[in-house]
C-alpha cells in the first residue's frame, strides 16, 4: 500500500529535506504541500521543488487543498501554524500526523493531547534514531547517578531556532527527570521562550536542579550535550546531527510505522520499542 503525504512548510529546510527523502521511496507517494502567501515557490510543483522531475503537484497556501486525498500529513513548522491547520486536517481524509514542531505553550499542548484523540500522532523534538537511543541513556544514568551529579544540558542550533531550550534539549532533560523521578518543571533551570516553569538563569544552582543552555549560531544543524558532573568526575553523554536527511528519514519510519496504529499521542521511543 502506497501512503501518500503531505508536507505543511514544503519550501523549509525540513520540507524540502522530507521531499527528497520521500521522493522515489516506493513506500510512498508525495500528495501535497503548503507554503505561505507571497512565496515565490508558492504554486511549485513538488518534485521540481526538491530537485526531481514533475509530479503534478504542487505547493499551495490552503491546508485543505494539501491534504486532499492524503493519509499522512508532516508537520514541522511553527507552533502556531499547526494549531491553525488543524480544523482543515479534522475535514481531511488524513488520519496521521507526525509531528516535528517545537515550542508549543500550555494551551496548544492540551491542543496537541485533543488532536491525538483524532488521529494516530507521532511527536517528537528529534526523530533522529541516534536521539531517541541518548534519551535513553540519559535517563539511564540519571537514575544511577546520585544528586551529588549536576546535569547540564547545551544545546546548538543555526540562527534561525526560535525556541529555546530545542525540543531535543527538553526531551533529554524530561528523561533525566525521570530518571530521578522529580518533577522536571521543579528542577530545571536556565532560559526558556517556551517553558515559564525554568527558574530565572541567575537563580542560584539548587541540589538536583537539571541547567540548560542554549547557542544559536550560523548553520549548525543540532548538538546536543548532557553532562553529568560531581566534584571528582564528568560523564559527557552527546549528540551531532551531521545532515537534516537524518531527521526526514525517521520521520518516515515514524509514518510508515503509525499508519497501523489507533488514535494516540506516541514518540519514537515507541516507533522503535525501546
Amino acid at each position: 500500500m502506497t501512503l501518500k503525504l503531505a508536507i505543511a512548510g514544503a519550501c523549509g529546510r525540513m520540507g524540502r529535506a522530507l521531499l527528497e527523502a520521500a521522493y522515489g521511496d516506493p513506500r510512498f507517494a508525495i500528495s501535497g504541500g503548503t507554503q505561505r502567501l507571497g512565496s515565490n515557490e508558492l504554486g511549485m510543483d513538488l518534485g521540481v521543488l526538491c530537485g526531481q522531475a514533475p509530479l503534478g503537484r504542487c505547493t499551495s497556501s490552503e491546508v485543505a487543498e494539501a491534504a486532499d486525498q492524503a493519509d499522512i500529513w508532516l508537520d514541522f513548522t511553527t507552533p502556531s501554524a499547526f494549531i491553525a491547520a488543524v480544523p482543515a486536517l479534522r475535514a481531511s481524509s488524513i488520519r496521521t500526523i507526525i509531528l516535528g514542531t517545537t515550542g508549543f505553550d500550555g494551551t496548544q499542548e492540551r491542543e496537541i493531547e485533543e488532536v491525538a484523540t483524532r488521529f494516530s500522532v507521532v511527536r517528537s523534538g528529534n526523530f533522529s534514531f541516534g536521539v531517541t537511543v541518548l534519551v535513553g541513556l540519559v535517563q539511564q544514568a540519571a537514575a544511577r547517578l546520585g544528586t551529588d551529579f549536576d546535569i547540564e544540558i547545551l544545546e546548538t542550533h543555526h540562527r534561525h531556532k526560535l525556541d529555546a531550550p530545542s525540543g531535543t534539549a527538553l526531551m533529554l532533560g524530561q528523561a533525566a527527570a525521570t530518571g530521578r523521578g522529580v518533577d522536571h518543571g521543579k528542577v530545571a533551570t536556565g532560559h526558556s521562550t517556551s517553558l515559564g516553569a525554568l527558574r530565572p538563569p541567575n537563580a542560584p544552582r539548587q541540589t538536583g536542579d537539571i541547567g540548560y543552555a542554549s547557542r544559536r549560531a550560523g548553520g549548525i544543524m543540532g548538538e546536543h550535550e548532557v553532562m553529568f558532573a560531581s566534584d571528582t568526575e564528568t560523564i559527557r553523554l552527546s549528540h551531532t546531527a551531521i545532515n537534516r536527511s537524518l531527521f526526514a528519514k525517521g520521520a518516515l519510519v515514524a509514518a510508515f510505522w503509525a499508519k497501523d496504529q489507533p488514535p494516540g499521542l506516541y514518540s519514537m521511543s515507541d516507533v522503535l520499542n525501546l
